[in-house]
């Protein structure tokens, strides 16, 4: 690359082409690393709407020397996603599933389209494309074909290769052509494989997962000479895929999964090569460390039922009918003799609880039970399946040699293993160990006939160990193959070919402890932001745009900036001071948090429960601190002591409240509609508390629910007491402090929290709280603000309605309807929705639950000046579909903004459970 480049570079480009240009330090910093140990500060990010654009973009680099990185979903963990040139992000734009011929059975897709999309559009034809990575939700086609990606069902439908028809590709002096009819190209290659038969056809393609290196076998005669499969692998060195042609499959009717258990992981490697005779379609390995790291997640989550063992394997089974897979179950059960016991399981659900362990594997690895931090690097090597215990029993043996442990996992029908290993990347000497490791670990895999990757590439990690692998002969022949399509060394430079050194820009060599002067505890990371922050090490579950919530602003935007991984390595980067002096008071680090809703999904979903609500709240308490904050902070940060103040006269707060003068002057968004106080003054904490035999329970009514919804905490009430509990009130004027916590107004909040633990530790049992945000303050901020004995004794009495209710055997008529349940994001990501469910179901109602994304409105977020169209936007990404599904249905909301967002966006009215259940409550006195 240039020492230098011009300044008029980025501007030039920016007038050819329609997509966007990103030079500014978040983007920079966001896109720094990828899910590997490593971070090179690119120049300039590029999102492309057009190949025009592409062609532009190849054009003026070649003509500056500016190297090209190709960037799909960024989730790669050996370094081949980033670069100090330009890095182009397909996925925001060129994304779209071209054409699909059911007949051929192929489908024509650009390079950005998400797996997931891909699955989705040609499932209606009763098709799918085989392989299938654990981030299927995520991953691009293009980042697919740039590292030969597999996943589970490779053992029944094959690698990326395997299943590529034909690529559209751009180099430097061309436009794009298809491959597969570029006869100049071809003869150039026949040439160049004809004059290094030997070596290809002796040291490559020996087994299914030999990703290492270029996959000139596939140029050979008996393979084809199919130029398509050769240029899938390369990680971007080859050119820029514009277009891909991929081979689709039908899958079976039905399926089962059988879960077998054994005394080790060794043992499983020992009988995963026996079971591929009975043609599986996964044979998936995961041991105890895997599971103890699942176990200790923060969160709400459920484990399901493992056979007997310390490891096991997962070995999906198809046929036309479930007949026909119960006899592949029990084939596949014959066929593992040793193993400790086997479960099978028809039910999807059951079976995806499973899969949930596996799939969240490269998250999951990299914090042990214990809490060490685990690093990729020897992230995903493999050897003949026949070798592979032999293999793990020595790797093993390697790992105790250098004083290191890993979580093991991965494709053990293919040979094929995944680790996490727990590397001290942070000090010399750490390093110095690192690089002896990742060399002793390379030899031993040759030693055993192996390959150093299997599926993720060589990229930064092991592109310098190719050598230990192939003879010089086929090194020079990989280098031939990276001139002819890429004289100019333009694509992914320093991968494969000519490669950087493996502990070059690693990014922890970087990283520091941050322990001062900090407001939350991070009690899982050691007191540690900078640990906190080395939580997300890029897998980018945050990018999925379905199956669960996070990351809504993601979703809206489509812009990593607002990604949590993007927010978390733009803390990274400021806390080691690369975004500039300014540190805390960064206004790129501000603007990157200004639309992270605070909505805590990612503190369940990311594999790692990053929080980027609770760093959002200790960035702003540091950036505003002994500042003027905006209007909103003021406004709605206080809102609790207003609303005090209001209910003494409601209606003459309704007057103010109802004046859009006064609410653009307090900050808030002139389109938001200001919900109206209830004028009847009267609270449950004026009534006489219920008395019952169940024993003592506290219900909290708080602010909002007071001020709005009175008859939610009256609806609450009855039902508790008929239920048969002792019920004392607290509230409304105590109060959780989330208004607070939100807004980085810290030092308020935990004063507001202290007054909360002093009213409710001198009552008696479980404490429920009628609204989901305030639980999930009361159960997570408090004890991490206030860190002393009394608030976590209140954390752990923190109750739903549901969950005291669904302890109780009072009877209800049944409520014959179908309902739509808005749960608020903190419950799914805090308290849970198992016990609603299980009420729901109870009452003999048809319940379908609203799981994607968040209402939108978050809050004091939805509120604020400029926040509104994109929380209309989350809105019509969450609930709106679901409403429009479902328009005579009850509407079950218990979160305050979702009740507010569901009537103005979607115009519906809703039920809180409590009221809910009031009405569906029998004459009949006894509980």
């Amino acid at each position: 690359m240039p020492k230098t480049l011009p300044d008029s570079f980025f501007t030039r480009l920016d007038g050819l082409i329609e997509g966007e240009i990103h030079t500014d330090g978040a983007s920079l910093a966001a896109y720094a690393s990828d899910a590997s140990n490593h971070r090179v500060v690119p120049r300039g990010v590029i999102t492309p709407r057009t190949v025009d654009d592409l062609s532009a973009v190849v054009r003026s680099c070649a003509e500056e020397g500016v190297p090209i990185t190709s960037r799909g979903a960024g989730t790669n963990v050996a370094g081949n996603a980033i670069g100090a040139g330009v890095v182009i992000d397909y996925s925001r734009h060129l994304n779209r599933v071209i054409s699909v011929d059911p007949q051929a059975r192929i489908a024509t897709v650009q390079p950005g389209a998400v797996l997931d999309h891909i699955q989705t559009t040609v499932a209606l034809h009763g098709l799918r494309f085989g392989p299938d990575p654990s981030t299927h939700n995520r991953c691009t086609i293009g980042g697919m074909i740039g590292t030969n990606a597999c996943g589970s069902h490779s053992v029944a439908w094959g690698t990326t290769a395997d299943n590529v028809v034909d690529l559209e590709v751009m180099q430097v002096e061309t436009a794009p052509r298809w491959l597969a009819t570029d006869t100049g190209l071809a003869e150039s290659l026949r040439g160049l494989c004809d004059a290094n038969l030997a070596p290809i056809r002796t040291e490559l393609g020996q087994f299914a997962r030999q990703m290492s290196g270029y996959g000139l076998h596939h140029l050979l005669p008996e393979a084809g000479t199919s130029l398509a499969r050769a240029f899938t692998g390369s990680e971007g060195t080859l050119g820029i895929v514009t277009g891909a042609q991929i081979r689709l499959v039908e899958p079976p009717a039905s399926r089962a999964l059988v879960v077998l258990g054994f005394p080790s992981d060794i043992h499983a490697a020992a009988a995963a090569p026996g079971l591929i005779g009975t043609r599986p379609l996964t044979v998936e390995g995961i041991d105890e460390h895997l599971v103890r790291a699942f176990d200790t997640r923060p969160g709400p989550h459920r484990r399901p039922e493992l056979p007997q063992g310390n490891a096991w394997l997962l070995v999906e089974v198809g046929g036309l009918d479930p007949a026909e897979v119960r006899e592949h179950a029990a084939r596949v059960v014959e066929a593992a003799p040793d193993a400790t016991g086997h479960r099978v399981l028809h039910d999807y659900k059951d079976q995806r609880s499973f899969w949930t362990i596996r799939e969240r594997g490269a998250g999951l690895a990299t914090r042990t039970a214990e809490g060490v931090e685990a690093w990729p690097g020897w992230e995903d090597s493999a050897v003949p399946p026949a070798r592979l215990a032999a293999y793990l029993r020595e790797f093993h043996k390697l790992m105790a040699n250098h004083g290191r442990q890993g979580i093991v996992y991965g494709h053990f029908g293919e040979g094929c293993l995944h680790v996490r290993v727990d590397h001290d990347l942070l000090s010399a000497g750490g390093r110095a160990n690192y690089r002896r490791f990742q060399e002793d670990a390379a030899d031993l895999v040759v030693a055993h006939d192996g390959s150093l990757t299997g599926e993720h590439g060589d990229g930064r990690a092991r592109s310098e160990l190719l050598d230990r692998m192939y003879s010089p002969g086929l090194l020079r022949a990989f280098g031939a193959f990276k001139h002819i399509f890429d004289p100019d060394n333009l694509f992914n430079p320093g991968i494969i070919t000519d490669p950087e050194p493996m502990d070059a820009n690693l990014r922890l060599e970087l990283s520091r402890p941050h322990v001062v002067d900090l407001q939350f505890g991070y009690r899982e990371d050691d007191g540690d932001f900078g640990k906190a922050m080395r939580r997300c090490v890029g897998v980018g579950a945050c990018r999925k745009t379905s199956g669960g919530g996070m990351c809504p602003s993601y979703r809206a935007t489509q812009d990593e900036r607002h990604s949590t991984r993007g927010r978390a390595r733009i803390l990274f980067e400021m806390l080691e001071g690369h975004l500039g002096d300014d540190g805390w008071r960064s206004r790129d680090v501000h603007d990157a948090l200004d639309l992270c809703f605070g909505c805590k999904a990612c503190s369940s979903e990311c594999p790692v429960s990053v929080d980027m609500a609770t760093y959002k709240a200790e960035f702003l308490h540091k950036h505003y601190r002994r500042r003027i904050r905006p209007l909103s902070h003021y406004s709605m940060g206080w809102l609790p002591l207003w609303l005090r103040l209001a209910r003494r006269a409601p209606r003459i707060a309704n007057l103010f409240l109802g004046n859009r003068v006064l609410a653009r002057l307090g900050g808030i968004d002139p389109h938001r509609a200001i919900p109206r106080l209830a004028t009847n003054r009267r609270t449950p904490a004026s009534r006489a508390a219920a008395t019952g035999h169940r024993g003592p329970l506290t219900l909290w009514v708080d602010t909002f629910t007071a001020s709005f919804d009175p008859d939610i905490a009256d609806a609450a009430l009855e039902v508790l007491g008929r239920a048969g509990f002792d019920v004392t009130v607290v509230g409304p004027d105590v109060c959780c402090g989330l208004t607070w916590v939100s807004t980085g107004q810290l030092e308020q909040a935990r004063r507001v929290m202290g007054r909360a633990v002093a009213a409710l530790t001198p009552t008696d049992g479980d404490i429920v709280v009628l609204e989901p945000s305030c639980a999930a303050a009361l159960r997570g901020d408090l004890p991490e603000l206030l860190q002393t004995a009394a608030a976590k004794g209140v954390s752990a009495r923190i109750r739903t309605l549901a969950d005291v209710m669904v302890e109780t055997d009072l009877s209800f008529r049944p409520l014959d309807d179908h309902v739509v349940a808005q749960f608020h994001c903190h419950q799914r990501a805090v308290l849970g929705t198992d016990a609603d469910r299980e009420l729901m179901a109870r009452l003999g109602a048809t319940l379908t639950s609203v799981d994607e994304g968040c209402c939108g409105l978050a809050g004091n977020f939805g509120f604020e000046k400029g926040h509104y169209d994109i929380s209309v936007t989350a809105a019509h990404q969450s609930f709106m579909p679901v409403l429009g599904r479902h328009p005579d249905s009850t509407v079950l909301a218990d979160g305050f903004s979702c009740r507010l967002q569901v009537a103005e966006v979607g115009h519906r009215p809703t039920r809180h459970l409590a009221q809910l259940l009031r009405d569906q409550l029998t004459a009949d006195d006894s509980a």
